[in-house]
C-alpha cells in the first residue's frame, strides 16, 4: 500500500510539469485565445513567436521537453493533465514564458495568468531547475512548433 501511495505521488508530481505554460486548452487554431491580461507584468509586448525560431536551440529544447518529463502533462495540439501548448508562443511573451518555466511557484502567486492556469488545472507546475540557456531552448522549441503550424500571434489586450 505504501508503495502505491509513493507511486501515485510520483505520478502527481510529474503531472505538474509545465502545467502553467500554455493558455486555457485549445490553441490549435490559426488564431489563439486572448493574450496580455491585466495583472501580468510579464505579458505586455510582442509575442515570443513573432521572432524567428533558432533551429539548433529548438532541437535542444525539444529534447529537454521530452527528457524533463514535460510530456507527462503537455502535448502540442491536445490537452493532457496540463494545458495544450500549441500556440503558447503566439499567446505569451518570451519574458512571461521565461518566468513561468523558470519559477512557476512564484508566478502562480504573483501573475494573474499563471494563477488562472493553476485554478483551471488544479496543478502547481514544478520547477525543473532549468538553466537560462535551457529555458531559452524550450521556448525556441515552442516557437518553432507554432511557426511550422502557421499560427499567428495574438495581440496583447
Amino acid at each position: 500500500m505504501n508503495r502505491s501511495v509513493h507511486a501515485f505521488a510520483a505520478f502527481v508530481a510529474l503531472a505538474f510539469v509545465f502545467s502553467g505554460c500554455g493558455g486555457s486548452g485549445g490553441g490549435g487554431a490559426k488564431g489563439t485565445e486572448a493574450a496580455g491580461r491585466p495583472g501580468s507584468k510579464y505579458d505586455a509586448g510582442p509575442r515570443a513567436g513573432e521572432e524567428a525560431a533558432d533551429a539548433a536551440l529548438a532541437a535542444k529544447g525539444k529534447d529537454l521537453f521530452s527528457t524533463k518529463g514535460c510530456t507527462a502533462c503537455h502535448a502540442q495540439g491536445r490537452r493532457l493533465t496540463g494545458p495544450d501548448l500549441a500556440g503558447v508562443s503566439m499567446r505569451r511573451t518570451e519574458e512571461w514564458l521565461e518566468h513561468q518555466i523558470g519559477d512557476p511557484a512564484t508566478m502562480s502567486k504573483e501573475d494573474a495568468i499563471s494563477r488562472e492556469l493553476m485554478a483551471t488545472y488544479a496543478l502547481q507546475m514544478p520547477n525543473q531547475q532549468l538553466t537560462e540557456d535551457e529555458i531559452e531552448a524550450v521556448i525556441e522549441y515552442f516557437k518553432q512548433h507554432d511557426q511550422a503550424a502557421g499560427l499567428v500571434p495574438v495581440a496583447a489586450k
